[in-house]
């Protein structure tokens, strides 16, 4: 029988704990805010372009994975190792026989965009024979359709490409908005990505679903602009890249932005319309806190 224990940390330990128990002979430990979802919640790390301003919670709680009775051994040794007293076991939970393909596949239902747009994990059928269905499975490149952003996302396309458009992902992830854009009738595709194992997935995601598109790192971006910008990222690099983005949008072309949220709107709009005030952005959809911003470049 395999057991989960709670134990309680301070930022100074936390981590050395953690791995001390997995050489003591945990089968996993993870480590989280003990303060998660309440108003002492820390934030560890920074949006991409800023410094992170903490390196580890004050208070982390570790959930430690044992074998059978091995708990308070396993504990004890771990501690001696890093010379700290054993923390005491907080909650001790028998983890049943599971399995856990069916249990993660379970948590990744059809996702419907729109009336005729779904995205289907491989193990599911489509629900509508009829819809449009972008086959993508979880992976570890960002984009499944679940999140609002990417929701956001692939609603524009649904209401606003017109067949024959060229589109850029830029900050592609998985491929899901490049591959939607396919499926909904796009012209040339492009996806560009600083993640290599990124863009491995979206190249595979691609094949998977018949989308002809390339993918390509920043740096070996073609010249020329494309009738649609995508950037499903943050709001910070979303500032940082303004100038990069909006080079790439074509005369009459749209710039579609998202990955920021409602009270980030106005500092992003106000970054591009300095940047160039030709693309007059605004919030065009929100979804659970989350906008997205687009605007278009007069023809």
């Amino acid at each position: 029988m395999l057991y989960e224990l709670t134990l309680s940390a301070d930022g100074r330990s936390a981590e050395a704990l953690a791995d001390a128990l997995v050489e003591a002979g945990a089968l996993s430990v993870s480590v989280e805010d003990a303060n998660a979802e309440t108003p002492d919640e820390q934030a560890l790390f920074g949006e991409p372009g800023l410094a992170p301003t903490r390196h580890a919670w004050t208070s982390s709680r570790l959930r430690v994975l044992v074998d059978g009775d091995a708990g308070a051994d396993v504990i004890a040794a771990a501690s001696a190792a890093i010379g700290i007293d054993p923390p005491a076991i907080e909650a001790r939970v028998a983890v049943e026989d599971t399995d856990w393909v069916r249990a993660t596949q379970a948590q990744f239902p059809p996702t419907r965009i729109s009336d005729r747009l779904w995205i289907v994990p491989s193990w599911h059928e489509p629900p509508d024979p009829a819809a449009i269905a972008v086959r993508l499975d979880p992976g570890g490149a960002f984009g499944t359709g679940t999140h609002p952003t990417t929701r956001l996302c692939l609603r524009w396309l649904d209401s606003n490409l017109n067949p024959g458009a060229t589109v850029l992902d830029y900050g592609c992830g998985s491929g899901i908005l490049a591959i939607a854009a396919g499926k909904l009738g796009a012209g040339r595709i492009t996806g560009t990505d600083i993640d290599a194992q990124a863009l491995q997935a979206a190249r595979a995601n691609s094949a998977a679903n018949c989308v002809d598109a390339d993918y390509t790192e920043p740096d070996s971006l073609r010249a020329g602009t494309w009738d649609i910008v995508l950037a499903n990222i943050l709001s910070n690099p979303l500032k940082l890249l303004a100038p990069a983005l909006l080079s790439r949008v074509a005369p009459g072309g749209a710039l579609v932005l998202s990955g920021v949220l409602e009270r980030q709107a106005g500092e992003v709009i106000e970054a591009y319309r300095a940047a160039d005030p030709g693309v007059a952005l605004s919030v065009w959809a929100a979804d659970e806190g989350w906008v997205c911003l687009a605007g278009r470049r007069p023809a």
